[in-house]
């Protein structure tokens, strides 16, 4: 059962040797690495030598390493965020991964429709690059503040907007990295959606929301008071048990990795204590722990 469906968390890529050893004892079975806008003074080479060491003395895997900036904004962030991707593009075997992860970027300011053309020109060369190295690309669903009609981020964040990316760059490798918590906060049902877009989906977050009904029926969406809330799974709206059950139904063989540090009740010193909840919530939504079937 964890072999098919592995329950780990995110750890940020420069502090993943420091990390993992002190909380892969809680039963944490993947890792994914990420990395915010560049690699930084990361030695990728040295630090997958020292995560297969753990990897092997732990029995974890690495799920996914990611770069969550805007690789198209044509600045000097999107030039370090770009030189992430091709620098984990051409790391991601080290790791024993084939899936990296981030935003697609955006022009900044700018339309989904508009910023299309340089997200085509951009991930149909890195989409060509991971192919080559059998890996696959997964971009996460967050709107990062973003709409329709402008954004600095991410254009990755509603369905109609994938579907124009997948047309616009027809590679079998481009997928998503996809929670339900992005969703939701637009008032989307990630459950219909799931069903419909499982055989894109490369990768799962483990993040949730509260949305809260009262008042978005009082004050609206635009209103002085927050209508959502960032939750870990286990104290959000999501079905988990539903989401793991068409995830399986789909044939889907990835992980799902608890996206921390959101939850306004469960952070700082309770961080831990509101992942490996999380953690153990979402094995109970698993089915538990393997029983084989009586031999006759």
């Amino acid at each position: 059962m964890q072999e098919n469906l592995r329950i780990g968390t995110l750890v940020r890529g420069a502090e993943a040797v420091q990390v993992i050893p002190q909380i892969v004892k809680h039963g944490f079975e993947s890792f994914q690495l990420n990395f915010w806008q560049t690699i930084g003074e990361t030695d990728l080479v040295e630090t997958a030598a020292r995560l297969r060491e753990l990897a092997a003395e732990h029995n974890f895997v690495i799920s996914a390493i990611g770069i969550y900036g805007n690789p198209l904004g044509g600045n000097i962030e999107s030039a370090d965020t770009l030189a992430g991707w091709e620098q984990l593009i051409e790391h991601a075997h080290l790791f024993g991964t084939d899936i990296v992860g981030g935003f697609t970027g955006r022009l900044p300011g700018s339309s989904i429709d508009e910023s299309l053309p340089r997200f085509a020109e951009v991930f149909g060369e890195l989409s060509k690059k991971a192919a080559d190295k059998g890996l696959r690309i997964a971009f996460e669903n967050c709107a990062m503040g973003g709409s329709w009609q402008k954004g600095d981020w991410n254009i990755a964040h509603n369905p109609t907007a994938w579907e124009k990316m997948f047309n616009s760059v027809p590679a079998d490798n481009l997928g998503l990295e996809w929670e339900p918590a992005h969703q939701l906060t637009a008032l989307i049902d990630p459950v219909p959606q799931l069903r419909k877009w499982v055989d894109k989906i490369f990768h799962v977050h483990g993040k949730d929301v509260t949305i809260g009904w009262d008042i978005i029926k009082e004050y609206g969406i635009h209103g002085p008071k927050p209508y959502v809330w960032d939750r870990t799974p286990g104290f959000g709206d999501t079905n988990w048990t539903d989401i793991i059950t068409i995830l399986r139904q789909g044939g889907y063989q990835g992980t799902i990795d608890i996206e921390g540090w959101h939850d306004p009740v469960y952070r700082d010193e309770l961080e831990m204590t509101g992942q490996v909840h999380a953690l153990n919530y979402l094995k109970h939504c698993r089915g538990g722990s393997f029983v084989p079937n009586p031999v006759v």
